[in-house]
């Protein structure tokens, strides 16, 4: 139910349509007539512009976005009309999943299907903009799948389009603008020299071309783009959201980070991207997303807890490092405090549940726990030192007690009270335990991506 004075998520997506209907673009991002401290619209503008579609609403009831007045409005009918507005992650991202799992995975069509079973299972999308109703998730990260998807067929100019749309959408894309910028860079390098030129023109002129048009409106006036960016970029707000699965998080349990370190500044990691810069196959560009994103997660201020769908890239490494990109995925679902606040218990363990079952069953990732299958030998030449293990088996057995205590912890949750003194008991056990699980694959991911070439037909055919 909403709760005033702020309603929640979905009164923001109410609101923005209220905002973008009844002002001129002009007072979109600025405060006038619109109230940035209620809801302000701080995403690019193609979300401004996907706010202003949807507001056709008042042609079926004029209450739904009339400014000011309508705030907090709910009935049953708006909230259909707002389900139906989610059709928009279905018609951009649906159809990237099946392509990109028909087109780019290997194995038989059994085995492709199974990918995209999966993959349309991820219960991190589900949850949050079915069930949270988040921000439209699915838009941005469709457009970005288109990307991948025009990158791995060589149409490198498409991809860039479509990437710069996901960016003009939602500006987390930039998780994975590295990774983009580096892969192309580099298969500009790979060229020689007429034809290094001929990509590198015609991408800028994609790029330059895709984002004036998205942006136009707003550049007239250089204030207004100021603004803009003012809304967008919220530098000043501190160095997270909530009990967030980050560094600055976890670690400010025990260090009170904010006294001993400027919230304006940035830690970044570019080993895996300057990786893929030297050596740019499809393979490295799948890792450094992946690795881009939970860096940027990881280490990044200011992130929000729905943030770690960025790392929702590690489906396209479900064919090819089912057991890890399943924990991976199974992790990035446990925002159990944010579920909560929504009652969302029961469809997190159903959805939960039904991903885990369908990938094991479907995917055999147990099956594939060899040395060889999991890519580790890099770790055995790191820990030499150390008895020699099965670490395969120490890898699966590891799998096994991560699933029982993400199953123990939310079930703790919601059938124990944290003692009076630890109110954030469970919030922090569950933001701890989830970074370190992102700590450990980020790692895992890049070893690998610095260890030896994926060896694969596909990918071989693709490059």
């Amino acid at each position: 139910a909403a709760k005033p004075p702020m309603f929640g998520d979905y009164e923001a997506q109410r609101h923005w349509q209220e905002v973008t209907y009844s002002l001129p673009l002009q007072q979109y991002f600025n405060t006038s007539d619109n109230d940035l401290n209620y809801w302000g619209l701080d995403y690019p503008p193609l979300t401004a512009y996907h706010s202003l579609l949807c507001a056709y609403a008042k042609a079926i009831n004029p209450e739904w976005v009339e400014l000011h007045k309508s705030r907090g409005y709910e009935s049953y009918a708006h909230k259909l009309f707002m389900r139906a507005t989610l059709v928009a992650d279905l018609l951009i991202y649906l159809p990237a999943v099946v392509l990109y799992c028909l087109y780019l995975s290997d194995g038989s069509p059994r085995k492709k299907v199974s990918v995209l079973l999966c993959t349309l299972l991820y219960p991190g999308l589900i949850l949050i903009d079915y069930g949270h109703f988040g921000r439209y998730n699915g838009v941005s990260l469709g457009l970005a799948l288109w990307a991948i998807l025009a990158l791995g067929l060589g149409w490198d100019a498409l991809g860039s389009m479509f990437f710069c749309l996901a960016l003009s959408y939602k500006q987390m894309e930039l998780y994975h603008a590295l990774p983009f910028f580096c892969y192309l860079l580099g298969k500009c390098f790979k060229q020689g020299s007429v034809g290094k030129l001929f990509l590198l023109v015609r991408i800028s002129l994609a790029v330059l071309l895709t984002l004036a048009l998205c942006w136009l409106p707003f550049l007239t006036d250089p204030s207004l783009a100021v603004q803009v960016l003012r809304r967008i970029f919220p530098v000043a707000r501190g160095l997270f959201e909530d009990k967030v699965a980050n560094a600055w998080c976890s670690l400010n349990v025990f260090i009170k980070i904010r006294s001993i370190m400027s919230s304006d500044s940035q830690v970044y990691l570019l080993p895996s991207s300057l990786r893929l810069l030297t050596k740019p196959t499809f393979w490295q560009f799948k890792l450094a997303l992946v690795n881009s994103s939970l860096a940027f997660f990881l280490f990044s201020y200011q992130v929000h807890e729905k943030s770690i769908l960025l790392a929702s890239p590690a489906c396209l490494l479900l064919n090819d490092l089912p057991l890890i990109a399943i924990w991976l995925l199974q992790t990035s679902t446990f925002m159990l405090p944010l579920f909560l606040k929504d009652d969302l218990w029961a469809p997190y363990c159903v959805t939960s549940v039904a991903f885990l079952y369908f990938s094991v069953y479907l995917l055999s990732p147990l099956k594939r726990c060899t040395e060889e299958e999991l890519r580790m030998g890099a770790y055995r030449k790191i820990l030499f030192c150390l008895p020699k293990l099965d670490l395969g088996c120490v890898v699966r057995w590891k799998f096994y007690i991560s699933v029982l205590a993400m199953a123990a912890l939310s079930v703790a949750s919601v059938t124990m009270s944290p003692p009076p003194h630890l109110p954030d008991l469970f919030p922090v056990l569950i933001s701890t335990f989830a970074f370190l699980h992102f700590l450990g694959t980020f790692l895992y991911f890049n070893i690998v991506q610095f260890s030896e070439p994926q060896r694969n037909k596909a990918q071989k055919k693709i490059n």
